[in-house]
């Protein structure tokens, strides 16, 4: 069952609210104690993830289904973490990353429990029943789900999650289906950056089709990525003049510039401050970028 965006957290003592996972969404099938994960294509990724697949309940039969997290370098869940062992396949270096990748098993739903389908009724039995299986500390773990969808939304906000997803009490489970009854808000976080290079438009020389940003610390300037939403027609040429002048032969970056990013890119001093939306806090590059506009009112120094 899948969430529908929403633009707002839905209120009322209908709703449950959940954290909004960055992760990787899989359906986990337990037959005679052999674990079965299914990504949402169908594809089987038990292979994958064999800290998860060893069933923590033995033999007993189940389904459920969750989203396989890892964390970052700041403890937040974080999808590019998982890319690193997502499409692996080989038993040897799926066994290494194990060690310095580890996945956990964020349970949100039980669509079935010793040979009966739950999936006819309604979400808060069938979390109930989930909330009594004795999971313990193991690499599966239920996530809990509050009241209070407005709270959650500003906690998971403080602490730089992913968003929220909300879901009737009432609501009965349906494969593949997106539904109204599971709503899900990402957060979006603004922030400002100083302006190190940028792009043309594939196929011309001078039509600004991206920027190359960094965040001003004690260290320089540290590259954070690069930004192509929310830029064309009148915005692009204005920044394409507003950089101009600032032309330079210097990489400003004081750290490494992907080569991808790099290759292309026209660097500029960096004096500009500008403002991105991004999907998400405390990763190393921004998610999903959107420009927003020119701070003419800071300056690279008032970041630091």
């Amino acid at each position: 069952m899948l969430a529908s965006r929403t633009d707002r957290v839905p209120t009322g003592a209908q709703w449950l609210h959940e954290v909004k996972w960055d992760g990787v969404r899989v359906l986990v099938d337990v037959r005679d104690g052999v674990a079965r994960m299914t990504s949402r294509n169908d594809n089987n990724v038990t292979a994958a993830w064999p800290e998860l697949s060893a069933p923590p309940l033995g033999d007993r039969d189940l389904m459920v289904d969750g989203e396989v997290i890892a964390l970052n370098e700041r403890g937040l869940p974080d999808f590019r973490v998982l890319q690193h062992r997502m499409h692996l396949r080989n038993a040897k270096e799926v066994a290494r990353l194990v060690k310095t990748v580890p996945a956990t098993l964020m349970v949100f739903d039980l669509l079935r429990l010793d040979g009966e389908d739950l999936t006819g009724r309604p979400l808060e039995e069938r979390r109930a029943l989930l909330e009594e299986l004795p999971l313990g500390d193991t690499t599966w773990q239920v996530p809990a789900a509050y009241d209070d969808g407005d709270m959650l939304f500003a906690a998971t906000l403080a602490q730089g999650l992913e968003g929220v997803v909300s879901k009737r009490r009432a609501s009965r489970y349906r494969f593949d289906a997106r539904s109204e009854d599971w709503r899900k808000l990402a957060h979006r976080h603004r922030g400002s950056f100083v302006v190190g290079g940028w792009r043309p438009q594939t196929g011309t020389a001078n039509r600004l089709a991206a920027l190359l940003v960094g965040e001003q610390t004690a260290d320089g300037l540290l590259y954070r990525g690069r930004v192509g939403s929310g830029i064309a027609g009148l915005t692009s040429k204005r920044l394409a003049d507003l950089l101009a002048p600032l032309a330079s032969d210097t990489n400003p970056f004081a750290d490494e510039v992907p080569r991808v990013d790099a290759d292309g890119t026209f660097w500029v001093e960096p004096r500009v401050v500008v403002d991105i939306d991004t999907h998400g806090l405390g990763y190393d590059r921004l998610r999903q970028p959107s420009f927003q506009g020119v701070r003419d009112d800071l300056t690279p120094e008032d970041l630091a």
